[in-house]
């Protein structure tokens, strides 16, 4: 048992499932561990606070938000529990609260005076000597007083609508307007153009030292400025966090790039669901806003420093100071590919099986250019989830279609926060004569896959890149996910046949080797660990290992729980959500689950089942959720070559034996960290780095 770590309950709980509410709080807290970890160089952790924050963002525009109006309308709670949903928003409360705290601990106790040890300093308000305010009262005044808008508040100016998780103030008066009218309050807007975070020029500081001032604190100092004539006795930051679901009615939407357009611009001004603000705003202003948002004293969290601590990330890409990033590294590449052949060529002779980020996703990028260059090819298809902005790929595939290949792309227009991003992407394919898909309203395209296909000596024949995440290079550098290169027959024309399903919604009958959800996939897993639990009670050895970024499907769990009473041994690799209690006495004692926080975000989804020796080996594009399983198509992949196989066994293994950036999740929901001990430290995201990134 690793030091620190709490033995299990001695009976099963009450209640058999984690919530996922709260065990979405318990991984942000994993994170944000990682910047007390001095390991860890000190931009980076400080990138892990931004992360933490950006998290904590998303988990009130949607989960909490969706509490909410349960709570509003008299709704149960979704999912298996006993917790209502108010019960839950009072939990989630008390918890962020501690995490919140947390954060600015990190920051003002922790970061800062490290910060200040590396020579980067953020200075406040009283540190200022008269050269640095007289240049940032100039700064002032030509950068910031242009785009500001103060707006002083009476029955003909209404308080101002005040966009999602924007920078505001909330400013007291005292004294007469221009026009002889007594004013109490006002409110000032910081323009979403305006830099958070203002770099002292160098003549202004210590020589090998860096000064940083945030904007708040620029407005703060000079806001008198904005109201001449008036006494200005209190400026306040403040930030609202608005519910961003989008809602589309899948049976009544005519278009849905139009009805999403519209959602997207209504979810800058949705319902507010939480209130940051300073420590120091006094208690009438807070009453004040809190009535305006229509929230209660429990959505008001007061903060000991910048109410978004996410705009400190513009400092952590610093290639001026590698002693405080992590080191940088080149993704390698296959053996196989390091030749002169075209890819057609190599894919001919064999499979090819990719890590990223330690291995290049280059391949995956020249995959869609040559096709789109070779004349031989005559089509390519294509599933987009998350691309970025000056994605390659699309590129490539609008340079396809112009030179008159058959060019089709499942577009998901309904990847959360990236909606903008995919409808334009969209429009530009349209636009140079591709064949554009909206993925099928009520499921979203989750799938990760293309295929090219291509006029040989022998016939036509199929190629074909499957993977665990996203076709966006931004991603590639930062998540962890597989990609599988092949011109397998019965592959292709499994992939064939859900493009099709995609395009035609026909159904995708006889396929050999692809489990697609929501169709197969779900009774496939059933039945694979059902055929564990029965080789169990046969007296045969058994496994099942899984490697997710969530699991909280109850079904799935339930036939885990009977494995395990089976006798089935268990190791889950679940890096975030996980309501599966483990290690619990007459429940689940044979289920062992970590999450592994490191430099890189583990995305990629493998599953392996021993099968009677006859193991079997699947990367998937879908976690063990009710989304993933019954309304997302999803594909699911085998891997039968023996030394891809092995490959992945062996990956497997170096996670379970990670005990430096493992986290082992105990029966009451909560996570001990591993530590190394006396044992050798072993991080399988570095060892990764060293064996497959490119010598340096």
């Amino acid at each position: 048992m690793p030091d620190g770590q709490m033995d299990a309950p001695v009976a099963p709980p009450a209640d058999r499932y984690i919530n996922r509410e709260l065990s979405l709080i318990e991984f942000n807290q994993r994170v944000l561990a990682q910047t007390a970890d001095e390991s860890v160089p000190l931009l980076e952790r400080l990138r892990f606070l931004c992360i933490s924050c950006t998290n904590l963002d998303e988990f009130f525009e949607i989960r909490v938000a969706g509490l909410k109006q349960r709570v509003e309308i008299g709704a149960a709670a979704s999912g298996p529990g006993t917790l209502t949903p108010q019960q839950l928003l009072d939990e989630i409360r008390n918890r962020v609260t501690r995490l919140i705290t947390r954060q600015y601990e990190m920051l003002n106790d922790v970061l800062l005076p490290a910060l200040a040890d590396a020579r980067i300093h953020f200075l406040h308000r009283r540190e200022w000597d008269d050269e640095q305010r007289e240049w940032l009262s100039e700064f002032y005044r030509e950068e910031i007083v242009p785009v500001l808008t103060p707006l002083t508040l009476d029955p003909s100016r209404p308080f101002p609508r005040i966009l999602n998780k924007s920078l505001n103030f909330v400013v007291r008066l005292k004294g007469k307007d221009a026009f002889g009218r007594r004013r109490h309050r006002a409110v000032v807007q910081a323009p979403r153009s305006l830099p958070r975070i203002i770099r002292l020029p160098e003549h202004l500081v210590e020589p090998g030292t860096e000064g940083y001032v945030f904007l708040s604190s620029i407005i703060h100092a000079n806001v008198a400025d904005l109201f001449p004539g008036m006494k200005v006795d209190g400026c306040y930051q403040f930030r609202v966090t608005r519910n961003s679901n989008l809602y589309v009615d899948d049976e009544e939407v005519e278009d849905l790039v139009r009805a999403l357009e519209g959602q997207l611009e209504a979810s800058r001004y949705g319902a507010a669901v939480r209130l940051e603000i300073s420590d120091q705003c006094p208690e009438d202003l807070i009453e004040f806003l809190l009535d305006h948002f229509h929230l209660d004293r429990v959505d008001m969290f007061a903060v000991n420093g910048p109410v978004n601590l996410n705009r400190l990330s513009t400092i952590c890409n610093r290639t001026d100071r590698p002693e405080l990033m992590y080191a940088p590294f080149t993704p390698g590449l296959p053996e196989e590919l390091r030749t002169d052949q075209g890819i057609f060529s190599i894919l001919r002779k064999q499979n090819i099986l990719l890590q990223h980020p330690y291995q290049s996703f280059s391949p995956v990028v020249d995959f869609i250019g040559a096709a789109a260059a070779d004349p031989n090819v005559l089509a390519i298809k294509q599933t987009l989830y998350r691309t970025g902005s000056n994605s390659p790929i699309v590129e490539h595939l609008i340079n396809a279609a112009r030179s008159g290949k058959e060019v089709t792309v499942v577009v998901e227009l309904m990847a959360r926060f990236d909606e903008a991003e995919n409808i334009s992407s969209a429009n530009r394919l349209q636009e140079a004569g591709a064949h554009v898909v909206y993925g099928l309203v009520g499921y979203k395209t989750h799938s990760k896959m293309s295929m090219v296909v291509r006029r040989e000596d022998d016939g036509i024949k199929r190629y074909v890149h499957l993977g665990t995440g996203n076709y966006h290079p931004g991603t590639t550098r930062l998540y962890t996910d597989y990609g599988y290169l092949s011109s397998n027959k019965n592959l292709g024309e499994d992939v064939h046949k859900v493009f099709m399903q995609l395009t035609s919604l026909t159904a995708a009958t006889d396929l050999v080797k692809v489990l697609t959800a929501p169709f197969d996939l779900f009774d496939a897993m059933i039945e694979k660990i059902d055929r564990e639990i029965a080789h169990a009670k046969a007296g045969k050895e058994t496994r099942v290992i899984a490697k997710l970024n969530a699991l909280i499907e109850p079904q799935i769990i339930d036939k885990l729980y009977e494995a395990s009473a089976a006798g089935v041994k268990v190791d889950l690799i679940v890096r975030g959500i996980c309501s599966l209690r483990p290690g619990v006495t007459g429940l689940s004692e044979n289920i062992h689950i970590r999450s592994i926080i490191g430099r890189f975000l583990e995305h990629s989804r493998v599953y392996y089942f021993l099968n009677d020796d006859s193991e079997e080996y699947y990367c998937a594009s879908a976690d063990w959720m009710d989304r993933n399983f019954f309304r997302r198509n999803e594909t699911c992949f085998p891997i039968k070559q023996k030394p891809l196989k092995e490959r992945l066994r062996q990956d497997l293994e170096l996670f379970l034996k990670d005990n430096t950036h493992a986290w082992v999740l105990q029966g009451d929901g909560h996570y001990v960290r591993l530590t190394p001990g006396d044992d050798a430290p072993v991080s399988a995201q570095s060892e990764f780095l060293r064996t497959l990134s490119a010598p340096a």
